[in-house]
């Protein structure tokens, strides 16, 4: 239980952190998003602003004939300019419109200064309360009195003789363009909680992912440990009823005590050979070890050899068939796959019925040794076979442990095989029997036999 809520607590931390950056770098991406769509609009503004100001500049200026003083024909750009102080001197639009009509369409106006500085006439959409007083920067922000923002160009006119006439300036309401910037921060604004909200659903998915290795082999280490335990204690168990027993007995005769001795040999043993695996199984998975050319030939006779008198006691045929005629050589530890061979020879007779064959075949490929032990036994369900190689798995616990197996055999050979860099492939039929198939390569990988020799040389110095 407690197990469960530290899990739980960890993969909420997880999905929290996930959260916690995801919405950092969405936030910053939205900023980025804003500034970017504000900055195209202001560039695109800057042009449209300058287009129609140069352009009415270039017109006005071929009309102007005296400083300060803004010509009649000047009305048929602006139809509906109006001189400061004096009267307006067109108050109705022509109804010809000009190229430069964006003036008249709510969104413009124009203003004119002499050289001193003071306000000559005003046309298009003036605003109220916009301050009267020459500022000659190129560009400008201003705000009328209603708080209304616009942007608006300066430039210089001249007269037809090259005179300084005054000064021009042309400004827009950026009412619309605001707008269209709240409306992108709102869009924001609502679519940044929906995608946290995602992205929080998406990080609890990701932490549990995240966690599922972690938790199952937790899981696994929990399960092996108390495998390891409940197969230690039996022996351990055994011993202590013996030593019991031997110790309630008044008087003990010779063949007494020699019982009793070889009751503790036996459950000793068990507990050397348990021990021994877990030791192999530790070594296989954390260092390399030392490497000879080991001949396989030899390995499969031997073991055949010594395994004949099991069979025999089992009425199971052991046999073996060797397919090639030269000697099969791989660079490998020989007592690791003396252990391999003898491990699946084993579990082959301990789960062939009485009466049943057991085949050891090696062959060769053009990079692999390849080894094939079959059997006429039981057999392997379908869904069982991905489960055999694992720590203290049984197919069959009552048959195992009747015939003194732990449930390593397969796991150590399967771990021999892995630090071989070989294949393991297991078909099996329920009834009929199994086949286990080892590929070895003739040669490791040269990385790894540089590490192996690196490690003799510092053992050595």
């Amino acid at each position: 239980m407690n197990q469960n809520k530290l899990f739980n607590l960890t993969r909420i931390r997880l999905a929290l952190s996930y959260a916690m950056v995801m919405g950092l770098i969405l936030s910053l991406c939205g900023f980025g998003v804003y500034k970017a769509v504000s900055h195209a609009h202001w560039v695109t503004l800057d042009q449209e602003v300058e287009s129609v100001a140069g352009t009415l500049h270039d017109s006005i200026e071929l009309k102007l004939k005296q400083p300060g003083r803004l010509e009649t024909v000047i009305q048929e750009l602006l139809p509906n300019i109006c001189v400061v102080g004096d009267r307006c001197i067109q108050e109705e639009s022509n109804p010809k419109r000009h190229t430069l009509s964006a003036i008249n369409q709510g969104y413009y106006y124009v203003r004119f200064f002499d050289n001193s500085g003071r306000l000559i006439a005003i046309a298009g959409s003036y605003p109220e309360g916009l301050s009267s007083v020459l500022n000659k920067k190129l560009w400008q922000t201003l705000k009328d009195s209603q708080g209304k923002s616009y942007h608006q160009i300066s430039f210089v006119l001249h007269t037809q003789d090259n005179r300084d006439w005054g000064y021009i300036q042309v400004g827009r309401s950026l009412e619309d363009f605001n707008s269209y910037l709240d409306a992108v921060k709102l869009i924001l604004a609502l679519g940044l909680p929906l995608a946290m909200a995602l992205v929080a659903v998406a990080s609890w998915w990701l932490a549990g992912l995240a966690m599922q290795p972690i938790y199952q082999s937790y899981r696994q280490i929990q399960q092996f440990t108390a495998d390891a335990a409940h197969e230690l204690r039996t022996p351990l168990a055994a011993t202590q009823a013996t030593v019991e027993s031997a110790i309630l007995m008044p008087q003990l005769d010779e063949a007494e005590v020699r019982d009793i001795l070889q009751t503790l040999q036996r459950q000793n043993l068990r507990l050397i050979t348990l021990v021994s695996d877990l030791l192999l199984l530790a070594r296989l998975d954390k260092q390399p070890t030392l490497r000879h050319e080991c001949c396989l030939n030899e390995i499969v006779s031997d073991l055949i050899e010594e395994f004949a008198a099991m069979a025999y006691s089992a009425k199971v045929t052991l046999t073996s068939s060797i397919r090639v005629h030269e000697p099969i050589n791989i660079v490998s530890n020989c007592d690791q796959l003396y252990r391999l061979i003898s491990n699946l020879i084993v579990n082959a007779i301990q789960y062939t019925p009485a009466g049943g064959k057991v085949i050891v075949i090696l062959d060769r490929s053009d990079n692999y040794a390849v080894i094939r032990v079959q059997d006429t036994g039981i057999g392997i369900a379908q869904q069982e076979i991905p489960r055999i190689f694992d720590r203290f798995y049984r197919v069959n616990s009552d048959r195992s442990r009747s015939s003194g197996g732990s449930g390593l055999g397969l796991a150590i050979a399967f771990a021999i095989v892995q630090a071989n860099q070989g294949n393991f492939n297991v078909q099996s039929e329920l009834g009929k029997g199994s086949t286990f198939t080892v590929q070895l390569p003739f040669d490791v990988a040269p990385l790894n036999r540089i590490r192996s020799q690196f490690k003799l040389l510092i053992g050595n110095g």
